[in-house]
């Protein structure tokens, strides 16, 4: 099908893209775009279920910055006609990251101390909403002026350019975090991993450590898009290895898409749904 793009998200793993880190970069030349809300425009052949004007998402990884893009039947997923696709568009990666991370990755229950780092990004306030209405005690890692977005959504901030995290989740929980949610990457997964209770997990979903200014730290061309993938399996065996039977769960929205495109579909709309309830805010 042919669909008119109403709003595209930007987001992180365009700039990953762009420099050619993220794992799930196309290859050059391509779009960007990952995700949008859109209108159907025209029907392909033997399209079924799916009628012209019907406002529908789409998480496409790619081709989402244009005023049209052709889509598999498959891709998309029919949205209430009342939608803002803005604020619809929002919930695509940033919250159903989150959602996947907190309940399929982690399997987070009620009472679970969790550590997320970026607390005040567009992922870190996600997870901060959906933890609070999970019942879960949170702890967030952001700068000073992210501070009261971080209390705001019920975690208590840290300051990681002041405070030592690990050293005050630990005096602050005795034992440590069940959960840590490290979007950063890098030998940063170490330090989580210090922060984490025995039989505790870290679900790793990101490189950001790689990045500054939206560009990389290394100053280095981003030919080798998989290299982060290969050095993330290392720690991963690494961990496998350390005592505290301690776990490094990977989380890739788009793996998880591919292998279960019903979750993916469900997961959308429950998150829709919570945003008409206005129990998720943008």
């Amino acid at each position: 099908m042919r669909v008119k793009v109403l709003a595209a998200g930007v987001a992180l793993p365009d700039i990953l893209a762009r420099e050619g880190i993220h794992p799930e970069t196309p290859l050059v030349p391509f779009t960007p775009g990952w995700d949008l809300i859109g209108m159907v425009d025209r029907l392909g052949e033997a399209v079924s279920g799916i009628e012209i004007g019907q406002l529908i998402a789409a998480m496409p990884i790619s081709g989402g910055y244009a005023e049209f893009v052709c889509l598999p039947e498959r891709e998309l997923v029919p949205v209430s006609a009342d939608l803002n696709p803005a604020e619809g568009v929002s919930v695509i990666l940033n919250y159903i990251t989150a959602y996947q991370m907190l309940h399929r990755s982690a399997e987070v229950k009620t009472g679970q101390r969790v550590l997320i780092h970026g607390a005040a990004g567009g992922v870190g306030t996600a997870l901060l909403q959906l933890g609070r209405l999970a019942g879960l005690e949170m702890y967030g890692t952001c700068s000073s002026p992210g501070a009261s977005v971080v209390s705001d959504l019920g975690g208590i901030p840290i300051n990681y350019k002041d405070q030592d995290f690990v050293n005050e989740i630990h005096r602050l929980t005795g034992e440590g975090v069940d959960v840590v949610f490290d979007g950063i990457g890098g030998s940063n997964l170490w330090r989580s991993r210090d922060a984490l209770r025995v039989r505790g997990t870290i679900v790793v979903y990101g490189f950001t450590s790689k990045i500054s200014g939206g560009r990389l730290t290394s100053g280095r061309n981003g030919r080798h898009r998989f290299r982060e993938a290969v050095i993330l399996g290392s720690y991963i065996v690494r961990n496998w290895f350390l005592p505290g039977r301690k776990r490094m769960v990977p989380y890739s929205i788009q793996t998880l898409k591919q292998l279960k495109p019903g979750l993916f579909r469900q997961d959308l709309l429950n998150l829709l749904d919570l945003l008409q309830d206005q129990k998720i805010k943008q």
